[in-house]
């Protein structure tokens, strides 16, 4: 079983860089041919890019989240240009809006929100998309905004109708280990029934850890537990469940499979 985790906060996880590369070793093991780290800012995103750069199976998402709307940095954009032309970073992210924290004020969030789908698009990356109690302002930024090259709702959180909107979009939509979760009946009916073809998987870790390990921190090594629930949620078989949501991870981020 092959498997890519399309989220992982691995500086977040632990922030020896020994440890976080026996944290990318583990999941190896487990099966996750691929990882898609993410920093929220960008000091953190050349740090842990440092740190992991010679594991060749681990990728990479640089941009400036909603939590950091206050304080970007010094000339963000251009550090943004400079970090794509990076081995293996093949996304800009995460980015979008955050109304749960109220971090900054919604117009701010918004412009830097606006700013930075600009600038992926001018770049040729697609995004990876934060949306946290913000659905519909990111939802019509993304129909006037989104890149050529597409994105992913990240950390999916709505439900199914807000589903059928941005699947009319052609973005794809990823589950996390809250989909586990027994209460979570939108994330279920959702994740039964849009198109696989649509679907990723992600750990969020360390957060967002699936069920059968709740009380630990999440991640990477974790991430079949997500892919084997989906797919008794949608009574088929795990083997091609995880395959597809692998290769759509190849397609999004313009992976070449090796």
């Amino acid at each position: 079983m092959r498997l890519f985790d399309t989220h992982a906060h691995i500086g977040l996880i632990n922030e020896d860089p020994i440890e976080q590369l026996i944290i990318v070793k583990e999941a190896q093991q487990e099966g996750v041919r691929g990882i898609l780290s993410i920093c929220n800012n960008l000091h953190d995103f050349f740090e842990v890019y440092e740190n992991l750069r010679t594991a060749s199976n681990v990728y990479f998402s640089i941009g400036v989240s909603p939590s950091e709307v206050t304080n970007p940095g010094r000339d963000w954009e251009s550090k943004i240009e400079q970090g794509v032309e990076l081995d293996r970073v093949v996304a800009i992210g995460e980015i979008g809006l955050d109304y749960y924290r109220k971090f900054g004020d919604k117009d701010s969030q918004i412009e830097l929100f606006i700013r930075q789908l600009e600038l992926a698009d001018r770049l040729g990356y697609p995004v990876v998309i934060h949306n946290r109690e913000a659905g519909q302002d990111v939802i019509e930024i993304l129909e006037e905004k989104l890149p050529e090259r597409g994105g992913v709702l990240h950390c999916y959180s709505e439900d199914w109708a807000y589903a059928q909107n941005a699947l009319d979009l052609n973005l794809y939509i990823s589950f996390a280990g809250n989909v586990t979760y027994r209460n979570a009946r939108n994330l279920h009916e959702t994740a039964r029934n849009m198109p696989l073809e649509q679907m990723l998987v992600e750990t969020e870790s360390p957060f967002m850890v699936p069920s059968a390990h709740r009380g630990k921190r999440n991640k990477p090594s974790y991430l079949a537990d997500t892919v084997q629930f989906i797919a008794e949620l949608r009574d088929e078989p795990v083997e091609e469940v995880s395959e597809t949501l692998y290769q759509n991870s190849l397609r999004l981020f313009g992976i070449k499979e090796t």
